[in-house]
């Protein structure tokens, strides 16, 4: 028999929401083979999962002795991940090797966010309109991949507020996918910074795949390593990191008149998040809500 088709792999899925799901997604693009599945759900009749719980994060691993102890690592993850968020108990399904390929690459479909962008894998055809702007990302070692309520709100927000030749700095970059979509959108250079080293190599992947290297950089760091002022400034990472960066001078890299995107924030930690920039002089423009996530767009007075 072939031993290609001897092999068999894991799925290993758990259903999560808030900041749960940005955890456990970190978690298994650490451990699962082609990072994590994303998957939102509709929570069904006589469902005794909490409504609350609604994506499902998923990651493949190989039935071997090397998966096996990634498995391990994963589900002890898990475990103390459980102990500061309401994580249920992870379901393990086995599949055979064609059954892993076509699983793992099933979940990406082509996403639309707002009237112009497009989110797809590169293994997939897609044939845009001429006002559409495609942005090619495949799962990898970061999160982001436009699934997410707070990278969702982040991309509606450029649409809507980026102007052509505008500088962004974009704060907690990821897998690149904002930063990309500045630069694509019309900005004229764009400072992405991320202080994961495995986030920033998988952007700088990334950037070049979509062919914007020429406005976006891509450096390991956070606002201490920025210098001068950004028309445009996006920090889609947690409520108490976005507090600490507005104590930091975060406001000081924005010019006068210019937007700052704040995401990432679950509702119960947005009024914190909303003073702290009003006490810098941030007039709050837009307020946006999906499920239990917040993003706030303010303009520097």
């Amino acid at each position: 028999m072939d031993e290609k088709n001897e092999l068999r792999w894991w799925e290993v899925s758990v259903r999560v929401d808030g900041e749960a799901a940005e955890a456990v997604c970190e978690l298994f693009n650490h451990h699962g083979q082609g990072g994590a599945v994303v998957e939102q759900v509709v929570g069904e009749e006589n469902d005794e999962t909490p409504a609350a719980l609604t994506v499902v994060v998923k990651a493949y691993l190989p039935a071997t002795r090397q998966g096996r102890e990634s498995r391990q690592r994963l589900e002890e993850g898990l475990w103390h991940l459980s102990q500061l968020y309401p994580i249920p108990s992870p379901q393990i399904r086995d599949l055979a090797q064609v059954d892993w390929a076509t699983a793992w690459r099933e979940q990406f479909t082509t996403l639309h966010v707002g009237q112009r962008v497009v989110i797809k894998p590169t293994w997939l055809s897609y044939s845009p309109s001429p006002d559409e702007t495609i942005i090619e990302l495949d799962p990898g070692m970061a999160f982001g991949t436009g699934l997410h309520p707070t990278t969702r709100q982040c991309l509606l927000a450029l649409e809507e507020h980026l102007r052509p030749g505008m500088s962004v700095l974009d704060l907690g970059s990821g897998s690149g996918i904002l930063a990309i979509a500045a630069a694509k959108l019309g900005a004229g250079a764009v400072l992405a910074l991320d202080t994961d080293p495995t986030a920033v190599e998988v952007a700088r992947a990334n950037v070049r795949a979509n062919g914007v290297q020429q406005q976006v950089t891509v450096a390991h760091g956070s606002l201490s390593a920025v210098q001068g002022t950004f028309d445009l400034v996006l920090v889609n990472i947690l409520a108490h990191v976005i507090i600490e960066l507005i104590a930091q001078g975060l406001i000081n890299r924005l010019k006068a008149g210019g937007i700052i995107v704040t995401a990432g924030i679950i509702a119960e930690q947005a009024a914190d998040v909303e003073t702290a920039l009003r006490e810098q002089g941030v007039a709050i423009v837009e307020r946006k809500v999906e499920r239990d996530w917040v993003s706030f767009i303010g303009r520097k007075g």
